[in-house]
C-alpha cells in the first residue's frame, strides 16, 4: 500500500512539475507573441511616419517650384508640368497621411499630420515672396515637429 502511495505521489509530482513546466512555457510564448506584435507594429509606425514625412517634403518642394515658375523668374518647366507633378506628388502624401493615421492610436499626432499637409498645400497659393518664406520656414518647422512627435509614439 505505501509502494501505490509513494507511486501515487510520484505521478501527481510528475504531472504537477509537468503542469507548471507548462504554464511556464506558455507564458513564455504568450509574452515572445506580445513582443513580436509590437515590435511589429513599432517597425510599421517607423516605416509609415517615414514615408509621410519624405512625401511631405517632396510635395512642399514641387509647391515651392510651382510658385516660382509661376510668380519669379520660371524656370525652363512648364508650371502646368510642375502643377500635375504637385498633383502626384499630393495624391502620394494623402496616401501616407492614410496610412500613418491607421497606424497611429494618437488622435493629436493623427489630426497633426493632417494639418502639416493642409498648410503644405497653402504653399502655392502664396500672394507674395514675404507670404511664401513665411510658409515656407513655418512648414519646414511642422514637418520637424511631426517627426519628433511620430518618435514618441514607436
Amino acid at each position: 500500500m505505501e509502494t501505490i502511495i509513494a507511486s501515487a505521489i510520484a505521478v501527481l509530482g510528475t504531472l504537477l512539475g509537468s503542469a507548471i513546466t507548462l504554464a511556464f512555457q506558455q507564458r513564455t510564448t504568450d509574452r515572445s507573441h506580445q513582443f513580436n506584435r509590437r515590435e511589429r507594429l513599432r517597425q510599421e509606425r517607423l516605416d509609415a511616419y517615414s514615408v509621410y514625412a519624405g512625401a511631405l517634403i517632396n510635395y512642399r518642394r514641387c509647391l515651392v517650384h510651382l510658385w516660382f515658375c509661376e510668380h519669379e523668374h520660371p524656370p525652363p518647366e512648364s508650371p502646368d508640368t510642375v502643377r500635375i507633378r504637385a498633383y502626384d506628388l499630393r495624391s502620394n502624401a494623402q496616401e501616407a497621411l492614410f496610412l500613418m493615421q491607421m497606424l497611429t492610436d494618437d488622435e493629436t499626432l493623427s489630426q497633426a499630420a493632417e494639418d502639416v499637409l493642409a498648410d503644405i498645400t497653402r504653399l502655392a497659393k502664396a500672394d507674395d515672396r514675404a507670404e511664401l518664406d513665411d510658409l515656407r520656414v513655418r512648414t519646414r518647422d511642422d514637418i520637424s515637429r511631426l517627426v519628433s512627435a511620430g518618435k514618441r509614439h514607436l
